[in-house]
């Protein structure tokens, strides 16, 4: 077997690798007996002499290669036929602007395996991007506080060069009594808990939240029952509201009145309740002063979150009152923190996270044999059609 590792062509360009050169080299003296080689890169976060530095071979071309590994989506023209890709496709949840894409792969016999489906036999994901996500979005939102409030100024993390420098700017962090919110108990959780710790937030107990004041910066980590309740005031269940969310509404508005910064990093499903609506944003009691959505939907659960924003331009500003895009610092407006692909602030960081999990994770199954089928079962297409798993893509593919 020949592994090559992708040059990203995708435009925003994007630093970050799928295997860092120390992980190739690991991966070489693990597996003596396959190869690995890397395809030349002007914007990689590392080098091709870095890659060199470890042995590793930089190429023109991968065309010999059997594997190739990416990150981000592999653009149509540079596909190479009967090969098996590794990136995130985006087409799982039938992205209308990657069915061309997938398309594509089906017709030149690509076998594509998409990382976000890689699970484990409890379904849960082995790899991903959402710990960095969380961690950047998170001191993103520390960022853009001390903006708003004018009492500090944060290094942007992407002109840091890396976490330890990131998080040595979080000693300028001055807070007084502020409350926060924290959504998230996945990878992107995890993320923003480790800031949190990092800036010594005191977490507290979400009555302690609603009802007691301090002399000390505090946050409250909310689960997704926390701020969902049925409608006819019934007891709330998980399992329940999975099924029938059109019988919940939110309350999440009760800690938006208590709160200045909410941290958003939950997962949300198209069809649960939206946290808080624009209507009521207008509440004369709603207090939130930053929001640092790392979820990102649009026009969706956070009603502040009318657009992305992007690495060089993170911040804009909601006005509660005209519902308009404004300058974050006016009175009225929310700072809105809503940077599409965070991870790519430290890519580096992200890279080495990443690449540490598929060393452990994914690439045994790829050498060794995929004995739990984690590769077959989040293999999207191959031998010119899609896979039983993703049979669901096939009105998507038809243009239905």
């Amino acid at each position: 077997m020949k592994i090559g590792v992708l040059k990203e062509e995708k435009t925003p360009t994007d630093k970050r690798v799928p295997l860092t050169p120390k992980q190739c080299r690991i991966l070489l003296d693990t597996y003596p007996n396959f190869e690995i080689v890397v395809k030349t890169s002007p914007i990689r976060c590392f080098t091709d002499e870095m890659y060199r530095a470890q042995g590793i071979d930089v190429v023109d071309d991968l065309s010999d290669c059997n594997v190739l590994l990416g990150v981000k989506e592999v653009p149509k023209e540079l596909l190479l036929a009967n090969k098996t890709y590794f990136y995130f496709s985006h087409t799982i949840k039938e992205q209308p602007y990657n069915r061309d894409l997938l398309l594509k792969m089906m017709k030149l016999n690509i076998s594509m395996v998409d990382y976000e489906v890689l699970k484990n036999k409890q379904g849960k994901r082995l790899l991903g991007f959402g710990r960095y996500a969380g961690i950047i979005g998170a001191y993103n939102g520390f960022l853009t506080y001390g903006l708003k409030s004018g009492r500090y100024n944060l290094k942007a993390a992407h002109q840091c060069e890396d976490r330890v420098e990131m998080e040595g700017e979080m000693s300028k962090i001055k807070l007084t009594n502020e409350k926060i919110i924290v959504t998230g108990n996945g990878r992107v959780g995890a993320g923003i808990l480790e800031i949190m710790k990092k800036a010594n937030i005191r977490e507290v107990s979400k009555l302690e939240f609603l009802n007691d004041t301090f002399n000390e910066a505090v946050f409250v980590h909310l689960n997704t029952m926390d701020y969902n309740v049925r409608k006819d005031g019934s007891i709330s269940d998980k399992q329940d509201f999975y099924q029938h969310p059109e019988l919940y509404c939110s309350s999440f508005i009760k800690f938006a009145k208590q709160a200045d910064i909410f941290i958003a990093g939950h997962y949300y499903s198209s069809d649960s309740p939206y946290l808080f609506t624009r209507e009521d944003a207008k509440n004369i009691d709603f207090n939130l002063q930053v929001i640092a959505d790392i979820s990102c939907d649009i026009d969706g659960p956070v009603a502040s979150t009318i657009r992305s924003s992007t690495i060089e331009n993170p911040i804009y500003g909601y006005s509660k009152i005209s519902e308009q895009e404004v300058d974050f610092k006016q009175g009225d407006a929310i700072a809105v923190m809503a940077v599409n692909n965070l991870p790519c602030e430290l890519p580096k960081d992200a890279s080495e996270d990443f690449g540490n999990e598929m060393l452990e994770k994914i690439l045994p199954s790829l050498i060794n044999g995929d004995n739990q089928q984690i590769i077959e079962n989040a293999t999207i297409c191959k031998n010119g059609d899609l896979t039983p798993n993703f049979e669901y893509l096939r009105n998507y593919i038809n243009g239905n």
